[in-house]
C-alpha cells in the first residue's frame, strides 16, 4: 500500500500564504482535522483540499460556518444538494456585491459633485480682489 502524502503546518502555511495560527484557527473551527504524531500536526491531502476550499469560500464572502456547512455536505448529502446550497449562497453574495457597487457609485457621484463645488468656490475666491 502506497504511503499517503502528508503536509506539515509550515508547508501548508507557505503554500497558501497563511500563518500557522490561521491554520490552527481553521482546525479549531472544525474545517480541517489533522492527525497528531506526538506534538506535531500531520495534514492529509483531504485537509489540504478542505483548506483550499475554505480560502476560496472566504474569498467569495462566505462565513466560516457557511464554508464548513458546504464542505461537510460533500460527505453527507447528494452532490446536487451541495451545488444547490452553493448556488443559493453565490446568488445572495452577488446581490450584496451589486448593491455595494451601486452604493459606491452613488457615493463617488456625490464626491465628484462636492469636489466640483469646492474647486468652483476656490476659483471664485482666487478671482475676487482682496480689499
Amino acid at each position: 500500500m502506497a504511503e499517503e502524502t502528508t503536509f506539515t503546518i509550515t508547508e501548508l502555511a507557505r503554500e497558501f500564504g497563511l500563518t500557522a495560527r490561521a491554520i490552527r484557527h481553521y482546525e479549531d473551527q472544525g474545517l480541517i482535522t489533522p492527525r497528531r504524531e506526538g506534538q506535531q500536526r500531520v495534514y492529509s491531502k483531504r485537509d489540504r483540499t478542505r483548506l483550499r476550499l475554505t480560502l476560496r469560500g472566504k474569498r467569495l464572502g462566505f462565513s466560516l460556518a457557511e464554508v464548513k456547512e458546504l464542505i461537510n455536505m460533500y460527505d453527507t448529502a447528494p452532490e446536487s444538494s451541495q451545488l444547490e446550497r452553493l448556488l443559493a449562497g453565490l446568488t445572495q453574495r452577488r446581490a450584496a456585491l451589486e448593491q455595494q457597487r451601486e452604493d459606491i457609485e452613488a457615493v463617488l457621484g456625490e464626491i465628484d459633485a462636492y469636489e466640483r463645488q469646492c474647486r468652483e468656490i476656490l476659483a471664485a475666491a482666487a478671482d475676487t480682489p482682496k480689499s
